[in-house]
Formats: structure tokens, C-alpha cells, sequence
């Protein structure tokens, strides 16, 4: 099986790079298809895309295996998931496009002075930079667990060859190159749990509804939970999908510069629209897996992966019965995580030296760093490196701390790095007031310090209270409100406004 897996991976990265060689052969692979796609984007291309690039690894198998337990309560924050792409499409869009941005983070410059927009910068490429890299470990991981280490090969191999991959395929077209492998990784997301399903329908013999009203008796297609008190209390889910939707895509480089390359507004607000109804129907896909999943288990007897203390592991759920169904669902799935992680990846490493570039390095604003076309497109090329090359260190670097405990750890990091991102921008958009620009990157410092030392102590202050994904609007408030502190002083020997 190792042997059909890596073949079957070889060809689908010889797809990937043929569908590279056909969309950007008529195209000039200059700095403004990189960072802007030449403004050319087919909507409808982006918003199927958009699917690939919003799911990761992580998601890949922790929708499904969060059935287990949990029900289909995912979907209420997927609901809220729409309303923070209305948000985008009505409120950031429009922001972006008249202001005719190529990296979104140039808007705190505008607003605020330099210091903000570096600030803004730097806390997404820290953020974007380690989550990013942890989810393309996980698609390393599985494929060295599975392939490589039957044959003695050391981690650090498979690592160098993924990353290789990705930093060819992007380094010439950039953005332009990835919205287009992006609906490949989309289809190949879809087909792995679309052949999963199948195969479990025909080894039941069973259809989806008659499987979906087994999995309903057993109370695994619940939605809503009901109790306030629940972590998945369907009010705060849906309030928590916005605001993930609003931050993590809305302010987020990586996601908006895919965005950015549609013709116009108009197309890119459908784009997003688009985008937000097709991700309700396939998280609908995912957990119709998950149920089939656990069907499967039931009718069959297979024992559910454990940890070492006997509990069920979620998200080990999806690999373990895909390897053990057939040779075909282990390559499907295997696919699907590869694609999983190169539209994770690629997007990001892509992302990233944009934003080095344009709000570090004065690319688009006439300063001498940026220099002619020539220069820039030589500048921007070793900082695609550079990148990849961090991207590696960490997925090697993260080896010996894999826990499971881990994965969560940098989902917290993200809500913290996310929050002063949300703070600067609600405090651009809804007031008018200046703030003192060299205080920026303190307040921006500050607000996650005072949140961490909130969660670690909310248990003993608040009665036992938990802080989940809601501390990112604390976080995001705490910002906000020390930027209404940071007034900058009147000139005394200035006219009053």
C-alpha cells in the first residue's frame, strides 16, 4: 500500500504543476500576477477555491470526528461563519477596493502611521506563520507514518520535498498560480469524503437517508445544544463563527489577497457570498461523513482509535477507518490531506511575502527599497525563500513537541495574535479619533499579555469559568479601549482644530 500511496502522490503533484504550466503560460509571471493576479480572477474560480483554502488538515479530520460525542453542533458555527462573510463583503471589501490595497495591513498605515501597519503585519506572520506550519505538519506527519518510515527515511525528508513542492509551483506566478491549484485541492478535499461515504453506504449496504435516520436515533445529527452552559452552547457558536470569519478571514492577509485578485468589488462580494454558501453545504458533506463513520463502526465492531488512557481520539477517527475500509479510501484520503495542506501552505507562504514586502520593505509606496520592476521582482523572490525556509524550520523544529495538547495550544496563540488585529480595525472603521502611532505596537503587546493572565485565572476569579474563542473579542476590546488612551497630544503652538 505505501508503494500505490507515494505513485498516487507523485502524479497528483504532476497534475498540480501541469494545471500551474496551463494557467500561467499566457501570463506574464511579473510582480503584479504574484501579488495581485493581475486583478483577472474568474469570481466564481476564487469562491470554489476559497473552499480548499479555508479547510486544513486539521478541519479535514476533526469535522468528521467531532461527530463522535459532539453531534452535528459544528453547524450552528458555520451559520455564524455566514454572517462574518456578510460582514466582509459589505464592510472590509469596499474598504480594500477603494482604498486599491495590495496588502490589506497598508490600510493601518493610512490610518493610523507606520508603526500600526508594521504591527498589524508582524502579528500576522507570526500567527499565520506557526498555525500555517503546524497544519502542513500534520499532512507531513501522516505521510511519513504511513509511507516513509516503513522505509527508514528520516522526517525531515518528506518536509524538505513538500516544501520544495510548494516553493516551485508558487515562486514564479504567486497568487495568480494558487487560486487556480486552489480548486484542484478543492476537489480532491471533496472527492476523499465523498469516497469514504460511498464505500461506507455499499459496505452497509445502506442508503444515505436510511443512514442518516440510524444516526439520528442515536442522536449523532443533533445541531442545537440548548444548554447555556455547554462550550457548544448554539448562541455562542454562532456569535464565535462570526467573529473567526470576520477575523481570521476578513483580516487576515492570506484569505483577503485571494479575494483581491477578482476583477472588481462587485465581483469579489460574490465571490464571498458564494464562498460562505458552498462552505455550509460542504461542512453538511463532512459531517454526513462523520456519521457514516460511526454507522460503519457500530455495524461493524471496529474499535475506535484511544489515547493512552482509553478515551476516544476524535480526530483519529476519519484515517483509521479509511486505511482499514480499502486501498482505494487510504489513497483518497491521503489526497485529501495533501490537498488539505498545500492550500494551506501555498496561499500562506504566498501571503507572507506579500505582506514582508509591501508593509516591511515599501513595495507599491515609492521607497527606495522597492526600487524598479527588476529590483522589486529580485527582492520579492528571496523573500519567497526566505519564508519557505522558516516554514521548514518550524515543521522540523515541531517534531519532538507533536502532542495532542499542542494543536490546541496554537489554536489559543491564534485567538490571541487575532485579537489586537480586531481591536486596530474596529477602532478605524467606527471612530474618527488619531491615536499616538509609536504607542501602537505596546497596546498591541499589552492586550494579549492581559488576556493570557485573564484565562489562566478565570477558573479561581470568576467561579470556575472557562475562557474558549470568546477571549478574542475580550482581547479585541481590551485593544480597542487602550487606543481611545493613546490620544496623541496637541501641539501647543498649533491652531485648535
Amino acid at each position: 500500500m505505501e508503494l500505490t500511496i507515494l505513485l498516487c502522490f507523485i502524479a497528483y503533484t504532476a497534475l498540480l504543476f501541469a494545471v500551474m504550466w496551463l494557467t500561467g503560460r499566457r501570463q506574464k509571471a511579473n510582480n503584479d500576477a504574484f501579488f495581485r493576479g493581475n486583478r483577472r480572477s474568474p469570481w466564481f474560480v476564487v469562491a470554489y477555491g476559497m473552499i480548499g483554502a479555508s479547510l486544513s488538515g486539521v478541519t479535514f479530520m476533526s469535522v468528521p470526528g467531532g461527530v463522535y460525542g459532539g453531534g452535528w453542533t459544528y453547524m450552528p458555527l458555520v451559520f455564524g461563519y455566514v454572517l462574518g462573510y456578510a460582514v466582509i463583503a459589505l464592510v472590509l471589501l469596499p474598504l480594500y477596493y477603494r482604498l486599491n490595497l495590495t496588502s490589506i495591513y497598508t490600510y493601518l498605515d493610512q490610518r493610523f502611521g507606520k508603526a500600526s501597519e508594521k504591527t498589524g503585519a508582524m502579528f500576522f506572520i507570526v500567527s499565520r506563520l506557526l498555525g500555517s506550519a503546524l497544519r502542513m505538519y500534520l499532512v507531513v506527519f501522516v505521510l511519513y507514518e504511513f509511507v516513509f518510515s516503513a522505509w527508514g527515511v528520516p522526517f525531515w525528508v518528506p518536509a524538505v520535498v513538500f516544501i520544495a513542492i510548494i516553493l516551485l509551483y508558487t515562486f514564479r506566478g504567486g497568487i495568480k498560480t494558487v487560486v487556480w491549484t486552489d480548486t484542484l485541492q478543492t476537489t480532491f478535499l471533496l472527492l476523499a469524503a465523498v469516497a469514504t461515504v460511498i464505500a461506507i453506504l455499499n459496505r452497509l449496504d445502506m442508503g444515505l437517508g436510511e443512514l442518516l435516520r440510524a444516526s439520528s436515533g442515536q442522536g449523532y445529527t443533533r445541531i442545537f445544544e440548548t444548554d447555556p452552559t455547554a462550550p457548544k452552547y448554539y448562541w455562542k457558536q454562532i456569535l464565535s463563527g462570526m467573529f473567526i470569519t470576520i477575523t481570521m478571514t476578513g483580516l487576515d492577509q492570506d484569505m483577503m489577497q485571494k479575494n483581491l485578485t477578482c476583477k472588481s468589488l462587485r465581483d469579489a462580494q460574490k465571490n464571498v457570498m458564494t464562498s460562505s454558501m458552498l462552505f455550509i453545504v460542504v461542512n453538511i458533506l463532512f459531517l454526513c461523513l462523520g456519521s457514516a463513520l460511526l454507522a460503519y463502526a457500530s455495524a461493524t465492531g471496529f474499535e475506535l482509535p484511544t489515547n493512552a488512557d482509553g478515551n476516544v481520539v476524535p480526530d483519529k477517527i476519519f484515517p483509521s477507518i479509511a486505511f482499514s475500509l480499502n486501498t482505494f479510501t487510504a489513497v483518497v484520503f491521503v489526497l485529501g490531506m495533501v490537498a488539505a495542506g498545500y492550500s494551506s501552505a501555498d496561499g500562506t507562504l504566498t501571503a507572507l511575502t506579500t505582506t514582508f514586502c509591501y508593509d516591511f520593505l515599501g513595495f507599491g509606496k515609492g521607497d527606495k527599497t522597492a526600487g524598479d520592476e527588476r529590483r522589486q521582482l529580485h527582492i520579492r523572490r528571496w523573500v519567497h525563500v526566505g519564508f519557505a525556509l522558516l516554514y521548514l524550520l518550524v515543521i522540523v523544529a515541531f517534531r519532538p513537541f507533536h502532542t495532542q495538547s499542542l494543536i490546541d495550544t496554537l489554536f489559543d496563540i491564534a485567538g490571541f495574535t487575532y485579537g489586537p488585529l480586531l481591536g486596530l480595525y474596529c477602532f478605524g472603521l467606527f471612530t474618527r479619533r488619531k491615536v499616538t502611532d509609536w504607542a501602537v505596537p505596546l497596546i498591541a503587546i499589552a492586550s494579549p499579555i492581559l488576556c493570557y493572565i485573564l484565562k489562566i485565572n478565570a477558573p479561581v476569579w470568576f467561579n470556575g469559568y472557562h475562557f474558549g474563542f470568546e477571549l478574542l473579542l475580550i482581547n479585541g476590546a481590551i485593544t480597542f479601549l487602550l487606543l481611545l488612551l493613546a490620544k496623541p497630544r496637541k501641539n501647543p503652538t498649533s491652531p485648535q482644530a
